[in-house]
């Protein structure tokens, strides 16, 4: 099955759980979807505050994160109804995602709904390029018995700074806001808006630049993220 890398900077709309996003002439509420077996559909409502229609493609990805690269595969798992829709000036059109799957939940299992605003042919102009606007919405289905989110922390160098490694043991995912890192009690570092995720049994990585004056050896992170404040020991390492 042919996978696709995935950039965090595709307007990476994982940011809230709830809430409006826009970009353009499409506004797309909720930014997230949460889903607890047995219920299996979600609604996504797109609206074209344009004075003309726009055309949307939508298409679903199963998200994993592989040695802390974001991976998209296509499936067959959830799906999309409508795959497609032109949505008129002022209108608003609901969009169902579904998951079909008969197979039974344990760990949290973790998608990306890719809706793109598709070009207008008639706003075209030669010599000219036309941006697409594309929108990351994840959706997540956990069970009622689904394990709570289990993160082991490390920072190492890479890419000429340092990153923060996590990794869940756990079956449902951990999404990080803000991050403070501090060392023999001073603020090394502060991270705001981090907006990423450790997904179940899955690891990831943050960068959080030069850092200067971190030190091998052990240090203090102090996250804030959707289960609320959490502190942790981390050894950073060269």
């Amino acid at each position: 099955m042919r996978s696709l890398l995935y950039g965090i900077g595709l307007l990476g709309l994982c940011a809230f759980q709830t809430g409006i996003a826009a970009a353009s002439s499409l506004q797309v509420s909720p930014t997230r979807i949460d889903q607890v077996m047995p219920a299996s559909a979600g609604v996504i409502t797109l609206r074209n505050e344009e004075n003309r229609p726009v055309n949307v493609q939508v298409r679903v990805f199963r998200w994993s994160q592989v040695m802390g690269v974001e991976r998209l595969e296509p499936t067959a798992d959830v799906v999309a109804s409508p795959p497609s829709a032109q949505i008129g000036a002022g209108k608003q059109y609901l969009l169902r995602v579904v998951r079909i799957s008969k197979a039974p939940v344990t760990a949290e299992e973790s998608y990306r709904v890719l809706v793109d605003e598709l070009p207008d042919p008639s706003q075209l102009k030669a010599g000219t390029v036309n941006f697409t606007v594309r929108f990351s919405l994840p959706v997540f289905y956990r069970s009622e018995q689904s394990a709570a989110a289990r993160v082991g922390w490390n920072i190492r160098r890479a890419n000429g700074g340092y990153v923060l490694f996590g990794s869940n043991a756990g079956g449902t995912k951990l999404r990080l806001t803000d991050i403070q890192l501090l060392q023999s009690g001073r603020i090394i570092g502060v991270k705001k808006d981090a907006g990423g995720y450790v997904l179940a049994g899955s690891s990831a990585q943050f960068p959080l630049g030069p850092a200067k004056g971190l030190r091998p050896g052990p240090a203090v992170l102090k996250l804030q993220t959707d289960r609320g404040a959490l502190e942790a020991d981390v050894d950073v390492s060269n």
